[in-house]
């Protein structure tokens, strides 16, 4: 399990969400070992597309205030992290699942995936088979367009998700819907850890392309996409440009109270 404890004084919360897994490699180590254990847990990644919807959905804070771990997703947070004076790296859902899947095969941890159809679950299910040998996938479930997570359909997906033992149950669900059906697993499964990872099955089975890996080093993963997706994707992120002069504001305390505590 994370140790909390070591380190709280480094950790970045952003309007109430905090930010507890600085890296990469420390969210497969943890997420692992939660799954090793048979521990009930959910991941989150934290962006500035969900701060925005933080503030307009009581149930999505709610889902994550109970995430076991939390990750920078957004380029800006990991700013704010550094100005807090500790190094958090980007890490996103896309970033988490061939790792965690390397790691689920040597530790022998069945998978399940949830996404928006069965063409991208199948082909994915495939390449990761593929990619790491032993891997095994219990299983995989496509619910409708208009899924809601306290639905029937929902009550289903959870039995299939119980049926096929998998220890870690990867979600493309897209948020809210992703966060708020994982915070409804941790009631009602035993035993399985809930990644919440956006399109990353898209991005597996080539159904979606993500952008080129120098955007993502540099931080401009966002305006690739929106240059592909302008008509979609351009009043989401002005939302969330709108944002970042309140969140530098209200992270300015952090800020403070870091620097003076190293200064003394």
């Amino acid at each position: 399990m994370l140790d909390t404890q070591t380190h709280r004084h480094r950790n970045l919360t952003v309007d109430g969400v905090t930010i507890n897994v600085p890296s990469l490699p420390q969210a497969v180590s943890s997420i692992v070992s939660a799954a090793q254990r048979g521990d009930n847990f959910s991941v989150c990644t934290l962006n500035l597309d969900h701060v925005v919807k933080l503030q307009q959905q009581p149930e999505f804070r709610a889902a994550y205030q109970r995430a076991r771990f939390v990750t920078a997703d957004g380029f800006p947070i990991v700013v704010l992290s550094r100005l807090l004076g500790t190094r958090i790296r980007r890490t996103t859902g896309a970033d988490l699942v061939e790792p965690v899947c390397r790691q689920a095969r040597r530790k022998r941890l069945p998978i399940f995936m949830m996404g928006s159809n069965n063409h991208t679950l199948a082909l994915s299910a495939k390449r990761l088979s593929e990619r790491f040998r032993g891997l095994e996938v219990a299983g995989y479930y496509a619910p409708g367009a208009d899924f809601d997570p306290y639905s029937r359909e929902a009550d289903v997906a959870i039995d299939r998700i119980r049926a096929s033992g998998a220890k870690l149950c990867f979600l493309a669900l897209g948020a809210p819907r992703q966060e708020v059906f994982a915070a409804r697993c941790l009631d009602e499964l035993n035993g399985t850890g809930l990644l919440c990872i956006g399109a990353a099955l898209d991005f597996i089975a080539g159904t979606q392309t993500r952008a080129p890996s120098v955007t993502q080093k540099i931080g401009l993963e966002w305006a690739w996409r929106m240059l592909m997706e302008p008509r979609r994707l351009g009043p989401r992120y002005a939302r969330c440009m709108a944002i970042i002069p309140r969140l530098l504001v209200r992270t300015i305390p952090q800020i403070v109270n870091a620097r003076m505590g190293k200064a003394a």
